[in-house]
C-alpha cells in the first residue's frame, strides 16, 4: 500500500514539474514537445516530394513583429533553438497506401512517391505522423500537415535565389548581414526596388485563366529561417513559391547562417529540372556568392533548359571573374541579364519575350517606357 501510495505521490510530483518546465519554455515562445514540421513540397501529375523535421525543442510561431532591437534578436537567435530527433519515425497516408521514413541525423525526412492515379494542377494536403510501434500499437507522438504543389503545365517556371537576389541581406559582409538578421524583422526587412514587380509579371507571362507560373526560391539560408521568408515574401506580396533552403543549424552555428556548402544548391536546383523534363526554367541569382559558377553549371548540365539568367550585381571584388562565367553562359545560347536595378531586368524579359506585349499597360503604370 505505501509503495502505491509512494508511485502516485512521485506520478504528481513528475506530472508537476513537467507542466512547470513546459510554461516556462511557452515564456520564451518555445514549444519542448515533439514537432513535425512539414514544408511545401512540389511534384507533377505522377510524382509527389515533399519534406520536414521532426524537433523535440523548436520555437512556436512568431505572430507579433515589433520594431524593437531585443525583441528581433531573441526572434532570431529562438529560430536556432532546436533540438533534432534523428531516427524518428514517420509514416505518411496517400490513398490506400502508406508510406514510412526515418529522419537522418538532423531530423530530416523526405517522401518520394507514384501516386496511384494522376493529379490535377493545384495543392494537394499531405498528413505526416511521428510515430512509435511497440508491440504492433502505434502510437502517435505528434503529426504535421503541409502540401504539395503541382504546377499548371505552363511555359516557364522560375528559379530564384534569395538573399542580395530579392532581399536585401549583404551577403559578402558578414558585419552588416549579421546586424540586418538579428535587429531586423520579415516586416521590416526590404526587397530590392522594382523586383516584387518583375516577379509579379513572370508570374503571370503566357498564362491562361490566373494559372500562375511556378517559383522555386532555392537559398543557402538554413531550414531555420523557413517562417521568416515565407512571411517576407507574403507580406511584399511576391509569388508564392517553393522553398528549399539548407540544413538546419543549431543555435551555437547562428553566426555561420547562409555559410552553406554551395554544392547542395546545385544539386536541389538539379532535383527541380530533373523533376519536370519537359519545362523550361529561367534562374535568377545574383554576383556575391557562388550564384554565376552554379549557374554557369547548370546551363552547361541541362542544355537547351534554361531560357535566360539573370544576376544582380552588389558585389565588385570578383567582378572579373564573373564577366567570365557570363561569357561562358551566353556562349552556350543562354541570354544573361547582369544588372543592378531590377528596371533594367525588367526591360531585359520584355525584350526577349518572356513578358508578353500584352502586359505592356501594366510595365507602363510602373513607369517602365516598352
Amino acid at each position: 500500500m505505501q509503495n502505491e501510495e509512494f508511485k502516485i505521490g512521485f506520478g504528481k510530483k513528475v506530472s508537476f514539474y513537467k507542466k512547470l518546465k513546459r510554461k516556462a519554455f511557452l515564456l520564451f515562445r518555445l514549444c519542448n514537445e515533439p514537432v513535425v514540421k512539414v514544408y511545401h513540397g512540389y511534384g507533377t501529375a505522377s510524382l509527389m516530394i515533399i519534406f520536414g523535421h521532426v524537433f523535440s525543442l523548436s520555437p512556436l510561431p512568431r505572430k507579433k513583429y515589433r520594431q524593437n532591437f531585443w525583441t528581433n534578436t531573441f526572434a532570431l537567435l529562438r529560430s536556432f533553438m532546436v533540438v533534432r530527433i534523428p531516427g524518428a519515425r514517420v509514416r505518411m497516408q496517400w490513398g490506400n497506401k502508406i508510406y514510412e521514413a526515418t529522419t537522418a541525423s538532423d531530423g530530416f525526412f523526405r517522401f518520394e512517391w507514384q501516386p496511384e492515379t494522376p493529379l490535377s494542377p493545384g495543392l494537394h494536403k499531405v498528413l505526416i505522423q511521428y510515430y512509435t510501434n511497440e508491440n504492433d500499437f502505434i502510437n502517435i507522438l505528434a503529426t504535421g500537415e503541409g502540401s504539395v504543389y503541382v504546377p499548371h503545365n505552363n511555359q516557364y517556371a522560375f528559379v530564384s535565389d534569395i538573399d542580395d537576389t530579392f532581399l536585401i541581406s549583404h551577403s559578402s559582409n558578414l558585419r552588416k548581414r549579421l546586424y540586418v538578421l538579428f535587429t531586423k524583422n520579415a516586416h521590416s526587412r526590404k526587397p530590392f526596388e522594382g523586383v516584387v514587380n518583375h516577379y509579379r509579371l513572370l508570374a503571370n507571362a503566357h498564362t491562361n485563366n490566373g494559372n500562375l507560373n511556378p517559383f522555386f526560391y532555392v537559398s543557402s539560408s538554413e531550414w531555420n529561417l523557413y517562417d521568416f521568408i515565407k512571411e517576407f515574401t507574403r507580406k511584399n506580396e511576391l509569388p508564392e513559391g517553393v522553398y528549399l533552403l539548407s540544413q538546419i543549424k543549431r543555435l551555437a552555428e547562428v553566426w555561420k547562417t547562409g555559410g552553406t556548402k554551395h554544392a547542395t544548391k546545385f544539386m536541389r536546383i538539379a532535383r527541380i529540372l530533373e523533376a519536370y523534363p519537359n519545362q523550361k526554367f529561367v534562374l535568377f541569382g545574383d554576383d556575391s556568392q557562388q550564384d554565376p559558377t552554379i549557374y554557369a553549371g547548370i546551363v552547361k548540365h541541362f542544355q537547351g533548359r534554361i531560357i535566360s539568367v539573370y544576376l544582380r550585381h552588389v558585389y565588385d571584388k570578383n567582378i572579373s571573374n564573373v564577366k567570365e562565367l557570363i561569357k561562358n553562359i551566353e556562349e552556350a545560347g543562354v541570354p544573361v541579364c547582369h544588372f543592378e536595378h531590377s528596371r533594367a531586368a525588367i526591360e531585359h524579359s520584355y525584350k526577349i519575350g518572356l513578358i508578353e506585349r500584352s502586359q505592356e499597360m501594366e510595365m507602363k503604370s510602373l513607369g517602365i517606357e516598352v
